[in-house]
């Protein structure tokens, strides 16, 4: 990919935490970024940082959740930068809670703006990409949606719906023999503000479930597959374990989850007291780290085994011709 072309890229949930660690990103290429959020004050801080980097950026906030709001952010980042090019869900809200203490309101909402959100942002990126026959749509997903962990049943209930909803789309884009490329980034545990201010029914103050990794990590993989269009990539060893774990071993990790998913997803201290992001946004501006970078990881060795897979099998069928043909010549000897 030519980054002189100054791709056109939108990014949503851009204020904080995934979504701002991606806008990052992408400005050190000299993008041209659409950051969408609901809070105004964080996504002019962002907008901010991305000049600051190299690129350029509209801030346009709205609520994913409104389709039609979508689609008039869409109008207005095409009339200040042109065609998009890459759109990328990110948006999300959780919470941590039992099923037995959670409302049907806040399962509603965050299916609203995780699945529905998402689907609004194919929907509107699909109006665009499917006439011209090009375009990327990147949605952040998690190794959740293919195992659910208790305490986060509606989040891993729209993780899972969204990974659905994909897999048929992408099966009618094969049909229709598309160009527009689809991709899905499947995500370990993240230090990002959601811990800080994530609706939460527990005593004690959330935290992702370790081993953490700090959100470029989830940046660079996003500009990679930016650049190298696959189907999915698996961020971190953890991803990998928890997804394989759950296609070939599921008793297993429904046991390990049973035993430690509640406590590891809380630390010592006590559970939040301020106002929660679901309904509306918090105006502090965390910027894209939560507060556990003392314990997050800043690479995965896995990621960039994905990221060179070609490379390293290049060089391993080297090594292999290499070998037998030195054991043919001792042979002949």
């Amino acid at each position: 990919m030519n980054h002189k072309k100054q791709r056109v890229v939108v990014i949503t949930g851009a204020s904080a935490g995934v979504g701002r660690a991606i806008a990052q990103e992408f400005a050190k290429q000299g993008a041209k970024l659409g950051l969408i959020a609901r809070g105004e004050e964080k996504l002019d801080s962002t907008v901010a940082e991305v000049f600051a980097l190299g690129g350029q950026a509209i801030a346009c906030p709205c609520d994913v959740s409104h389709e039609d709001d979508l689609e008039a952010a869409a109008v207005a980042i095409e009339n200040k930068f042109g065609p998009i090019d890459i759109w990328i869900n990110n948006a999300m809200v959780t919470m941590l809670g039992p099923v037995k203490e959670i409302t049907s309101e806040e399962v509603r909402r965050i299916t609203e703006v995780n699945y529905l959100g998402s689907v609004n942002g194919i929907l509107v990126a699909n109006r665009r990409f499917l006439p011209r026959n090009s375009g990327h749509i990147i949605q952040i997903g998690s190794a959740l949606a293919y195992l659910s962990i208790p305490l986060q049943s509606a989040y891993c209930a729209s993780k899972h719906a969204v990974h659905g909803f994909i897999q048929s789309f992408r099966i009618e884009l094969m049909t229709q023999k598309s160009q527009v490329k689809l991709s899905e980034i499947h995500l370990p545990a993240v230090n990002t503000p959601q811990f800080e201010w994530m609706e939460n029914d527990m005593p004690k103050h959330p935290m992702p479930v370790p081993p953490i990794f700090e959100p470029e990590v989830i940046g660079r993989a996003v500009t990679f597959i930016a650049d190298n269009p696959r189907k999915e990539l698996w961020v971190g060893g953890s991803t990998l374990k928890t997804i394989l774990g759950a296609k070939f071993a599921p008793w297993l990790a429904e046991w390990k989850l049973a035993r430690d998913g509640i406590k590891d997803q809380q630390t010592d201290r006590k559970g939040l007291t301020h106002k929660s992001n679901m309904w509306k946004p918090v105006n502090t501006d965390y910027g894209a780290k939560g507060i556990f970078s003392d314990i997050a990881k800043k690479r995965s060795f896995q990621l960039w085994l994905s990221m060179n897979r070609k490379s390293l099998g290049s060089a391993s069928l080297v090594v292999v011709t290499g070998v037998l043909a030195l054991l043919g010549t001792s042979r002949r000897l």
